[in-house]
């Protein structure tokens, strides 16, 4: 029987490989305070990176997984909340994170460990955050938060120093919604890259071809691609006559990302491709954003949920046994 060659997809961007480049900056320290828009003053303890936390305030309930939520960049303009109390209590692993940098732009939580205990940590999540410049609030009621948030909606909110709440409250004032901005831009490959160039089965027959438009891309989900396609990993304002007539891909994929899929930005670069790809009769596939993006491609509108699902808990129906499993 042929041996075929299953090519591994290039190192991706790991955002704890800045473990590797020496201690991490100065930890801020002190009383600290978060406000939100709609009024609400939450008082806690700063740690990670000194400065200013500002954005969307939401939360996510995974137990786990706190180093692949704070690297996704699907929570890029965002505030992250953990729901679970204690984060980070086996620390900062190599190749477990799903982008080269941390994405959120503050992270809140009740207790950050700084003693993680696992055999394979490389860092805290103190340390993971002052490496890339993140500034985050502990010793806060994020049961409050949380059903502050659960209640109401989503908010605009900043955190800080206690002792510059003047300056909080006017940074507050002048914060506009992450929505605006152009966040695709920001999380996206600016350059088509071959993953695994020539990958075959295991009987040595070429892998079908996919080009992956990213948004967003989290690592985890090129790396399973990889096992099944040879993959194309595409910014989102590739157009389909390139990706059919110069790399004659036989799939499409839109992956996950931040913010507004109706925005006018690279977003809307992605519908488009979606739409053409889907007019032309190629299969066609969309994660999170990437799924918004093929609706609106196809003619329906979208909406944003009042708070939103983050987490690892989600439900997925098994179409062949008939069963949920979360």
């Amino acid at each position: 029987m042929m041996s075929g060659r299953k090519s591994e997809p290039p190192r991706l961007p790991d955002a704890a490989d800045v473990f590797a480049r020496g201690e991490a900056p100065p930890r801020a320290s002190g009383p600290g305070l978060l406000l939100t828009a709609d009024g609400q003053r939450y008082r806690g303890l700063l740690f990670g990176a000194k400065g200013i936390g500002e954005g969307e305030l939401v939360f996510t309930t995974g137990m786990m997984g706190f180093q692949e939520s704070l690297t996704d960049p699907s929570f890029a303009g965002q505030v992250l909340t953990f729901t679970y109390p204690l984060i980070g209590n086996y620390g900062v692993h190599a190749n477990r994170s799903e982008s080269g940098r941390v994405w959120p732009r503050g992270v809140v939580v009740r207790h950050a460990m700084e003693e993680p205990d696992h055999r394979d940590s490389i860092g805290t999540v103190d340390e993971l955050l002052r490496h890339h410049g993140v500034p985050g609030i502990e010793a806060i009621d994020t049961r409050a938060i949380t059903r502050h948030v659960r209640e109401l909606g989503t908010v605009l909110c900043v955190f800080g120093p206690e002792s510059e709440e003047v300056a909080l409250q006017a940074r507050l004032a002048d914060l506009t919604s992450p929505e605006l901005d152009d966040l695709v831009a920001e999380v996206s490959v600016r350059d088509i890259v071959a993953l695994n160039p020539g990958a075959t089965d295991d009987l040595g027959r070429p892998l079908p071809r996919l080009a992956a438009l990213d948004c967003g891309v989290k690592n985890n989900i090129l790396r399973h691609l990889c096992l099944h396609f040879e993959v194309l990993w595409c910014p989102p304002e590739t157009s389909l006559d390139d990706l059919l007539s110069t790399h004659k891909i036989d799939a499409l994929f839109c992956s996950n990302g931040p913010g507004d899929p109706a925005h006018p930005g690279r977003a809307s670069d992605a519908r488009r491709t979606l739409a053409a790809a889907v007019q032309h009769g190629l299969p066609v596939m969309g994660i999170c954003l990437g799924h918004q993006l093929m609706g609106l491609a196809s003619g329906l509108r979208t909406y944003k949920m009042r708070y939103g699902h983050r987490g690892a808990n989600q439900p997925v129906l098994d179409l062949v046994e008939r069963r949920v499993w979360i």
